[in-house]
């Protein structure tokens, strides 16, 4: 626990030792007062007590009371200031270090997941860490002020009343051990309600059309059973040990009375001696009582720490070097990749010419979407290597390799904000102007206009609130405000109607202007002038070559065309 307070507290080291230092102080004027009052005791049961003595002291008390309740106020405050940038900077590190993942990492976690380490793993860093932090500080420096008082009046009680604390302690390893345990399986079970109760909204057109909704969805029913059963068993399993432990203090206190009586009446010790411990013995417990339920609490805290630690320890795509290509030639020199174990692209070889477009053909499943993903790096090659401009892209730094980069691909999404703000994303530094002019080239000015709030109008979650062709042409906007030399294209125009085909393809055209194009093609008849075309055929390239020669080779190309050509006239019979 220790090392991943350290990890996470590194982020603003300096302010947490000024925190610490500050609630240490304040832990010891809240213990001060009660060794303080044990002079009073002593004086009043002196035979000749010194009241000029006595309020000295209760003055000193007063004082003392100030100075905590002002050290106690600024101690909440820091504290508090000091998690909340904590948590902050936190979140922060996570989303720097998720987005430089490969696909791959998105592939192999639930989405519900990675979003619980972020919002619900930090919220109890957060609220844990906060709360925690001056009650275990209260106890450390407390206990430790308050024994030395007790000790220097006398030390068989005083090692009497400590004698508990290793007792103690092997109920607080069963403890600290059991939720550890369960902690894993809880948060396990609250990841599963995330990740299900996000399936179970984003699929809701589908179980609706099949009565599946409300308690007919078992998935999500179970998954809450399942969370309810494991933190009840969180809480309630552990909570016997830490009950025992406290009735073990309170055995202590009561063994440490009944040997104070002892001495008592063998005229070992005086009255205001056993008074005092009777008074202060008890106190000892207190704070202690309250961090053992903070210490579990923290166990429960470390779970999430660890998962936290263990996302920003994941290796990311990122490799140190940055080459900048002086031009934008793409090359696939004996590419091989596959998703885990399944290999998807065998020794693929092609050139692209900086200013050209090649066209990426072949059956569902041949690995069209796989290639243009490897140009834009969301993920990396098994073997082989792709470079642009003679540099691989390894060796680019990923902020630098980004900029080289736009994608128009068939499934859109915008988020829920304006319009405007959704195709500035392309570009945030561009002037009004630019983007004004990227929306006229896009023909999204077609459909604007129409809007009653204009640019200004919000898309809604995912861009819900326009339609396919709407978000394809802010799509294109984006990528024409970005301006990179590089275009990748995933056939936007493929599931559109005529009309929206027609604005789609004129602002296509004014993208790929002087561009690299990497281009997927289902209709064929949109890249008959590709400069060149690539066939895959099961994760291999099956023919490279333009149109006509595709053509005249009698090949799959072949095969596909006809089909294709066929298929335009197909009607449903009466």
């Amino acid at each position: 626990m220790i090392k991943n307070l350290q990890y996470v507290t590194s982020f603003n080291s300096k302010e947490t030792k000024k925190v610490m230092i500050m609630e240490i102080i304040h832990s010891i004027f809240i213990a001060a007062p009660s060794g303080i009052l044990l002079i009073i005791i002593w004086e009043l049961f002196s035979s000749d007590p010194d009241t000029t003595r006595v309020w000295s002291v209760v003055a000193v008390m007063a004082v003392m009371l100030v100075i905590q309740f002002f050290v106690a106020s600024r101690s909440m405050v820091r504290s508090n200031i000091l998690v909340y940038d904590l948590s902050t900077k936190l979140r922060i590190k996570l989303g720097n270090h998720i987005q430089k993942f490969s696909l791959g990492f998105f592939k192999q976690k639930d989405p519900g997941e990675i979003a619980s380490v972020v919002l619900q793993d930090v919220a109890n860093f957060e609220g844990i860490f906060g709360h925690s932090i001056g009650n275990l500080a209260s106890a450390a420096f407390g206990t430790v002020v308050l024994s030395v008082f007790l000790l220097i009046y006398d030390w068989r009680l005083a090692l009497c009343l400590l004698a508990a604390l290793p007792l103690v302690y092997p109920f607080l390893r069963i403890a600290n051990y059991l939720v550890s345990r369960l902690g894993k399986k809880q948060i396990a079970a609250r990841n599963t309600v995330g990740a299900k109760f996000l399936e179970y909204v984003q699929g809701i057109r589908h179980l609706k059309s099949y009565g599946l909704t409300g308690e007919k969805y078992k998935g999500l029913e179970d998954s809450f059973e399942d969370l309810r059963r494991k933190s009840i068993r969180l809480e309630a399993v552990p909570g016997p040990f830490i009950v025992t432990a406290s009735i073990v203090f309170e055995i202590g206190f009561v063994l440490t009375v009944a040997l104070g009586l002892y001495f008592l009446f063998s005229h070992s010790i005086t009255i205001p001696v056993l008074i005092t411990f009777l008074i202060m013995g008890y106190n000892l417990y207190n704070p202690l009582k309250v961090v053992m339920v903070d210490y579990l609490v923290l166990r429960y805290m470390n779970e999430s720490l660890s998962r936290i630690i263990g996302i920003l320890e994941e290796p990311t795509m990122e490799t140190g070097e940055n080459k900048l290509p002086e031009h934008y030639e793409i090359h696939f020199n004996n590419v091989s990749f596959g998703y885990q174990d399944k290999m998807t692209l065998q020794e693929i070889n092609f050139t692209v010419p900086e200013r050209s477009m090649l066209a990426l053909v072949g059956h569902s499943g041949s690995g069209k979407t796989t290639v243009a993903s490897l140009i834009a790096r969301f993920w990396d090659v098994n073997t082989g290597s792709i470079s642009i401009g003679g540099v691989d892209i390894r060796e680019i730094d990923q902020r630098e390799f980004y900029k080289l980069i736009s994608e128009v691909f068939q499934d859109v999404y915008l988020f829920d904000d304006t319009i405007y703000n959704n195709i500035k994303i392309g570009n945030p530094d561009a002037a009004d102007h630019d983007i004004y002019k990227a929306m006229e080239l896009s023909q999204c000015m077609e459909f604007i206009s129409e809007l009653p709030e204009g640019i200004n109008t919000k898309v809604g979650e995912g861009g819900s609130k326009l339609s396919g062709g709407q978000k394809q042409r802010i799509s294109i906007a984006r990528a024409l405000l970005k301006n990179a030399p590089i275009i990748l294209l995933d056939e936007a125009t493929a599931s559109l109607d005529p009309e929206n085909e027609i604005y789609i393809q004129k602002a296509i055209q004014e993208l790929v202007k002087s561009k690299t194009v990497v281009v997927i093609a289902h209709k064929l008849s949109t890249i008959q002038n590709a400069g060149q075309i690539v066939v895959l055929n099961e994760g291999m390239v099956a023919e490279k070559g333009n149109h006509q020669e595709l053509l005249s080779k009698n090949g799959i190309y072949r095969r596909m065309w006809d089909i294709q050509h066929q298929s335009n006239g197909w009607k449903v019979k009466s």
